[in-house]
């Protein structure tokens, strides 16, 4: 009941769940979204790491094609 992920693997770092996330196709920044699930082949993960393959689902996105690449990061405020 998760509605569509990426088949994806993880090329450098991490992807940790309720990370934000940029979707890539041809060097084109399609969709900025919140990493809504990600799974470890049926189970919830909360972090995948380099090497790893996982399914990564974005709020509010579905149109996922061969070859998109999906960068994530995190926001962290700190203090002056």
């Amino acid at each position: 009941g998760v509605g569509v992920v990426a088949g994806s693997y993880v090329l450098d770092g991490k992807v940790q769940r309720n990370a934000l996330a940029r979707l890539m196709r041809g060097g084109e920044l399609i969709k900025e979204a919140k990493i809504e699930s990600l799974k470890r082949f049926k189970d919830d993960a909360r972090e995948v790491g380099v090497g790893y393959e996982c399914g990564i689902g974005l709020e509010g996105f579905s149109d996922f094609k061969e070859g998109d690449i999906i960068e994530c990061y995190l926001k962290k405020e700190i203090e002056r």
